[in-house]
């Protein structure tokens, strides 16, 4: 594939650009591109939409400003590790690989650093919701944004003081919030256990109705616009004397443009052109229980158990745990009876071996500052990158899109792009 087309008719030329990583980041950057004209090409070596983006909670959490890395998280990361049922793992077999990648995220919880990466985390968040609402409008598809609202739950009485503590918090920020306690928590999530003391309704909050079906909704407008996707695996990116190429197992391919959204598997890709990004693969976990008796009005966030469950289409979506294991070692099925656990104690009617579960972990792409790389080699700027949201991959995946257009368009950015550059590290 050349790096422009030639239409022989009228003679006009179109740059092209391929998109690397067809996760829901990819998608919407495949169609931004084609929004602002360019001829692309979408490559993956798996399905469209089957990574990291297959397994959230559909759940759009602009409420998550703080990096992951703060003075909090460090002081509770102990008792988190100990707990056999907590959200936190560390693999022995894998503790040798990730201590360098623990002293930068340990780092990274210094008071200026972590005040840095919540205001850019603030910004994205802010914009997330909007430019979803461009995006689905633009492909006739806005049902998938539903404005949901959203529970984070208690369940011990003597914590009632940090959700108004928490509740403050979000006031600052912009974000409104609703303290429910008895009837009125009833009322609003009548699925709930009785152990459960009190909440925080996020009136304002949205969700999408089923991730796998939006990657294809995506997908579909992709093609239908003239987008080529090659399911074909990226071994290397190559830069010479300005000329930008793709290699796969089977074929060389030629762009003016190229931009790589591969979440987790982007650090091999960008250090073979001369770009070292300490990325982890942040292994996330998750449960789908075709529970059909069970109506959820909201997604549900447990503060004490660090888990999110979501009314998809697809079933009751159940996602938690935080395991630093890299991109190799196979689940952990106790993981998934953690999972289990916790969803019984937050939804008693849960609590039915019949119920047919589905199990799943992913990668997610996790830098440090819990920052997402959006930015322009240094040296080439023709290259392009947009990875590492963490665990907000779905949230900030249309804003990111539009942002790593324009810097390849030359547009000026609505957001400060600076705490997003690829060699800030």
């Amino acid at each position: 594939m050349n790096g422009t087309s030639t239409d022989k008719t009228t003679g006009s030329t179109s740059a092209t650009v391929a998109i690397v990583g067809a996760g829901v980041v990819g998608l919407c950057t495949a169609l931004e591109a084609q929004r602002k004209g360019y001829q692309v090409t979408l490559l993956d070596r798996d399905e469209p939409g089957m990574g990291a983006s297959f397994g959230n909670a559909g759940y759009l959490a602009t409420e998550l400003i703080d990096p992951l890395s703060t003075g909090k998280t460090l002081r509770s990361a102990l008792s988190m590790w100990l707990n056999p049922k907590g959200p936190l793992f560390l693999p022995l077999g894998y503790m040798h690989r990730i201590l360098p990648w623990l002293a930068r995220f340990i780092w990274a919880a210094n008071p200026s650093d972590a005040a840095i990466s919540r205001l850019a985390l603030v910004q994205l968040n802010r914009a997330a919701v909007p430019a979803w609402k461009r995006c689905l409008e633009d492909i006739d598809a806005s049902e998938q944004l539903v404005k949901s609202g959203y529970l984070l739950v208690w369940e011990s009485a003597d914590k009632l003081e940090d959700a108004k503590k928490h509740a403050a918090y979000m006031a600052q920020w912009g974000v409104k919030t609703e303290l429910l306690q008895g009837k009125s928590l009833l009322e609003k999530e009548p699925e709930l256990a009785e152990n459960i003391s009190h909440a925080l309704f996020f009136p304002e909050a949205c969700r999408m109705r089923e991730p796998y079906l939006l990657s294809k909704l995506l997908l579909s407008a992709f093609l239908n616009r003239g987008g080529e996707f090659i399911q074909q695996g990226v071994n290397a990116l190559h830069v010479e004397d300005g000329d930008l190429s793709i290699r796969t197992a089977a074929a060389l391919f030629k762009f003016d443009h190229i931009i790589v959204c591969t979440g987790a598997w982007s650090k091999k890709l960008l250090k073979g052109v001369g770009l070292q990004v300490p990325l982890e693969a942040e292994r996330g976990y998750h449960l789908t229980i075709n529970a059909k008796h069970i109506q959820l009005n909201h997604p549900i966030g447990s503060a004490e158990r660090r888990i999110v469950m979501s009314p998809l289409d697809s079933g009751l979506r159940v996602v938690g745990i935080t395991e630093l294991g890299g991109l190799k070692l196979q689940p952990f099925k106790r993981r998934f009876s953690s999972l289990h656990y916790h969803s019984r104690m937050l939804l008693s009617r849960l609590n039915n071996p019949a119920l047919e579960v589905s199990e799943w972990m992913g990668h997610r792409p996790t830098l440090p500052d819990s920052l997402p790389v959006i930015d322009k080699h240094p040296t080439h700027p023709q290259l392009l990158f947009a990875f590492g949201n963490q665990h907000l991959g779905l949230t900030q995946a249309a804003i990111s899109a539009e942002l790593v257009v324009g810097l390849m368009t030359g547009t000026t950015p609505e957001i400060n792009t600076e705490p997003f550059r690829v060699d800030r590290f």
